[in-house]
């Protein structure tokens, strides 16, 4: 699967507007996410097409999804030890085990029992979720939700290297969209679509709105 990128303006108008959603891009077999690292991380990544080397599997490590989300967090590839954005294309069976072992990063009422319930849980699992705002291109704060996901432990050394299937440097291109940011024409992003889950019990569980 190749990244399509198009002018934000076409495609902003099709996400939701507001609520739980999985912008991506995907196909049937793969789904990107991204993560921006510092150069020696990213290089080692690229060269070898698994994370290892700098890369440490003794910490949480996030994904994201959505291309803008990180874009605010990473500062268009400018905030430090973040200059390195990495598209990374992920077996779709491997998204989804991952979605449903995650744990929300704070108590839900109505999905555990108890706030002891939650931590036992938090205790029990590799993988976290959380849902912040999503962001425009200028950085301002959407109604719509954007989600990432944390790995450790043993899903984190299956991700860094199992599951995916290609890593993708893309600064170059987050580099050159940068200035753009003000022209909703010129600015080009991934041509991203809400993930539609088939399992009800994990859309209740992630608390994903319709599009």
């Amino acid at each position: 699967m190749q990244l399509d990128w198009k002018p934000y303006a076409d495609v902003c108008g099709r996400w939701p507007a507001a609520g739980r959603h999985i912008l991506a891009s995907y196909d049937a077999e793969e789904i990107v996410v991204y993560q921006a690292y510092r150069p020696e991380i990213a290089d080692h990544a690229v060269q070898h097409q698994r994370f290892g080397g700098p890369f440490s599997l003794n910490r949480m490590s996030w994904i994201k999804p959505n291309f803008l989300w990180m874009m605010h967090r990473c500062g268009w590839a400018g905030k430090p030890d973040q200059q390195r954005v990495l598209a990374i294309h992920l077996r779709m069976q491997a998204f989804i085990g991952i979605l449903g072992s995650a744990v929300w990063s704070s108590f839900q009422p109505g999905l555990h029992a108890s706030p002891e319930a939650w931590s036992a849980a938090v205790d029990g699992s590799d993988i976290r979720l959380q849902w912040d705002p999503d962001h425009d291109p200028a950085g301002r704060a959407q109604p719509r939700r954007a989600v990432q996901l944390g790995m450790r432990g043993q899903a984190l050394r299956s991700y860094a290297q199992d599951w995916l299937t290609r890593i993708e440097d893309i600064t170059a291109q987050v580099h050159a969209q940068a200035g753009r940011r003000g022209d909703p024409r010129a600015l080009l992003v991934p041509d991203e679509r809400p993930l539609t889950l088939v399992d009800p019990a994990l859309r209740t569980t992630l608390k994903l709105d319709l599009p």
